[in-house]
């Protein structure tokens, strides 16, 4: 039996993650986040470190989405309601 953790099912409901499956998603995720493209590759404590690079970069594009909408929206607010840009605009806004 090897001594990896597989994708098991509990009693409760709750599943777990195979040590394989982590490998996979930090590689995956290093690969997609630039802050952490060039990191080197080691232990489980580099692993905690891309999770939290992932996430702090999500909040980053998630704040930059609300910006760009406020944007948008204001510039909507600035121009006729039934051009050719407002259509675009409002495209952008509500896809």
């Amino acid at each position: 039996m090897s001594s990896r953790r597989s994708r098991q099912q509990s009693s409760s409901g709750s599943s777990t993650i195979s040590d394989d499956q982590i490998i996979q998603l930090v590689s995956q995720l290093r690969q997609l986040v630039p802050e952490i493209r060039d990191t080197r590759r080691s232990n489980k404590a580099s692993a905690s470190k891309v999770l939290q690079e992932t996430c702090n970069y999500i909040r980053s594009l998630n704040r930059e989405v609300d910006d760009l909408s406020q944007r948008l929206s204001q510039l909507l607010a600035t121009i006729d309601a039934d051009s050719a840009e407002a259509a675009i605009i409002r495209s952008l806004i509500n896809p």
